[in-house]
């Protein structure tokens, strides 16, 4: 007859096993999950998408379908959308959130190029109304899991883009374009040259370094709401490296995709300004941030240290493809 003490051992070893058997299918889950998306030939990927729909590719569909089959993939991918996840094992993981963040905030940014830019041929005209409703669902809290769910108010923007993209194919209605003018694209770079700025900057802080600030242009007659040192440090904090780093690599992601469609319908207009190359430039620095990662960690070594700096090395090409789209703002702007 088995004695009291021994039955309690193992209800012990039981209990020890299926918490190891549960904290190795939460690991496995979370290894799975932090595997980023691959990336997808958008010519291929909008061909597809019209065939299937039976409609054609018109002058826009490539990047508007593109811009939908990102946002698509913040969804489906592995474990969903896990950014407002509050259940394990999305809740700790920390990378692929930033990374999806990053991804977002390009979603955002050309979903809002649709509205004010692309489909409207003057600033007097009438703004599309599905892109006018599309717009404000991606801006939603990107941490709401629940009343409603990130996922539910991005995917009625995904609705309402695809409403404006078969209304745009439809040769029947004229009601909904798009148009592929030098102006237009020189607006939505403007975007992408001021987020590339800023997450450069925050990439190379993570060895920290002061600089002067520049706030005010040196302009002598410029002023600011309060006061400022003349000199300031600028770190991000180690806790923060990670996070600034993932960002950056779903913002080259989205971009390269979105740049790749650019290519296919402002194809004339880059031809006719001889800035083809520099959209083709741009995307070749953009593709070096994703590389794979050979190290479990990011690690953050000095600038000419022993050890790497990962913050250093995407901070390099991020600051490239951003001196590129300042160069190919120029030529669009030439007559």
């Amino acid at each position: 007859m088995n004695s009291p003490s021994f039955a309690n051992r193992m209800k012990s070893k039981t209990a020890v096993i299926v918490l190891a058997v549960i904290l190795i299918v939460f690991a496995a889950f979370s290894i799975y999950w932090s595997i980023e998306p691959d990336r997808f030939d958008v010519t291929e990927k909008a061909a597809a998408h019209a065939e299937s729909n039976g409609t054609q590719v018109v002058i826009g569909y490539t990047t508007t379908y593109t811009l939908m089959h990102i946002a698509t993939t913040l969804l489906e991918k592995p474990g969903g959308f896990i950014s407002n996840d509050v259940g394990l094992p999305g809740v700790w993981l920390d990378n692929i959130p930033n990374w999806e963040f990053g991804a977002l905030v390009q979603i955002r940014d050309m979903s809002r190029a649709l509205r004010k830019d692309f489909s409207r041929s003057q600033t007097q005209s009438q703004e599309d109304p599905d892109l006018a409703l599309s717009e404000p669902q991606f801006n939603f809290d990107n941490n709401s899991w629940i009343f409603p769910a990130s996922e539910s108010e991005y995917r009625t923007g995904l609705e309402a883009i695809g409403r404006y993209l078969k209304r745009l194919s439809d040769p029947n209605i004229n009601d909904a374009q798009f148009y592929a003018r030098a102006d237009n694209l020189r607006n939505w770079l403007a975007d992408i040259e001021t987020r590339l700025g800023s997450l450069s900057q925050r990439l190379s802080a993570s060895v920290g370094k002061k600089r002067f600030n520049t706030d005010l242009a040196g302009e002598l007659e410029a002023s600011q709401s309060t006061p400022a040192p003349s000199e300031v440090v600028v770190k991000t904090p180690w806790n923060e490296i990670d996070d600034v780093f993932y960002e950056a690599r779903g913002t080259a992601w989205a971009l390269i995709h979105l740049l790749s469609a650019i290519e296919v319908d402002f194809a004339e207009t880059l031809e006719k300004k001889n800035a083809m190359v520099s959209v083709q430039q741009i995307i070749r620095e953009l593709e070096g941030t994703q590389i794979p990662l050979n190290s479990p960690i990011i690690l953050n070594g000095t600038g000419f240290g022993v050890f790497a700096n990962h913050s250093l090395v995407m901070s390099s090409y991020l600051a490239r493809a951003n001196a590129a789209i300042i160069d190919l703002r120029k030529l669009l702007a030439q007559g």
